[in-house]
């Protein structure tokens, strides 16, 4: 398997004018400038992707784009989610022959799954691809939480399930995954305000949309981490954190595409129901992006 590590880039999708499709050019500069300033891989179509407010050509249209445009430089990781497991399948096929390097998924549903739906629903989607699987536990999203013992047993269970981005916000679960798993189960961080925690933990990256306006030090504190500057990782973080606040309450969307907007990167905005940031929400982010 490739491996992932580090930070992994969530791009935003960028819609055309008329907001009726992917504006492929923009979605291509924003991913070249991801790699640009430093990230060790690329994840689109996750939440910051508006992956559920797609059509399927439009999902497929990010997936071949991303994939051309990364070309092997760092690995791609595709959310292939879905409500069905019959379309998260498809999903991830086509993932596989774009040429992604793992697929992520957060199990989707109206009805509470139960763990062993949820053991079904993964297994099936294993069985019709080759690729690593990153299964995703997000609870406020998706409604579905995943225990530690859970996903150790899937992990043990299926050939093709690699790691787990963690997205509760609960330390002690990845904790409870690494005692778990003897180690051996490699978990990422996806709650952007627990970074720093969950990296001194031993997170073997961290998931987020933050690259996308503070690039620099989103690598310096991966970095600082690893090399045991625990008090330099502490300040960047400190200097980060109001950011990182700012865009999960308001929404990775909405908040990450006015961020990119306010430093002129064409994102657009984001597609109904979403709405773009509203005025007292730009000055805000514009203050915090300022003073960056």
């Amino acid at each position: 398997m490739t491996q992932i590590h580090g930070i992994i880039a969530y791009p935003v999708t960028p819609f055309d004018a008329d907001g009726r499709g992917v504006d492929t050019g923009a979605l291509a500069s924003l991913v070249d400038r991801l790699i640009d300033t430093g990230a060790h891989a690329i994840a689109p179509l996750g939440s910051t992707g508006e992956s559920a407010y797609l059509t399927e050509a439009e999902f497929d249209t990010v997936v071949d784009t991303t994939v051309g445009v990364v070309n092997g430089r760092v690995p791609v990781i595709v959310g292939a989610s879905d409500l069905t497991t019959a379309n998260t399948i498809r999903r991830a096929r086509h993932a596989q022959r774009a040429g992604a390097d793992a697929v992520m998924i957060l199990p989707i549903s109206y009805w509470k799954l139960s763990d062993r739906e949820i053991a079904v629903h993964y297994a099936s989607v294993a069985a019709a691809v080759d690729l690593p699987i990153m299964v995703y536990n997000n609870p406020a999203t998706s409604g579905i939480d995943m225990s530690p013992e859970l996903l150790v047993e899937m992990f043990t269970d299926v050939d093709n399930i690699r790691m787990v981005k963690e997205s509760t916000g609960d330390l002690s679960r990845m904790q409870r995954i690494k005692e778990l798993s003897g180690g051996e189960l490699p978990f990422y961080n996806g709650s952007n305000p627990l970074v720093l925690d969950a990296l001194l933990e031993g997170a073997s990256g961290w998931c987020t949309a933050a690259p996308n306006l503070r690039p620099r030090a989103c690598l310096d504190l991966y970095h600082a981490v690893r090399a045991g500057e625990t008090d330099s990782a502490q300040r960047i973080f400190d200097d980060l954190a109001p950011l990182l606040r700012f865009i999960v309450a308001g929404g990775l969307p909405t908040t990450v595409k006015a961020g990119l907007n306010l430093l002129g990167r064409h994102a657009g905005d984001p597609r109904p129901p979403l709405l773009p940031l509203d005025a007292a929400g730009r000055a805000e982010l514009q203050a915090l992006l300022t003073d960056a």
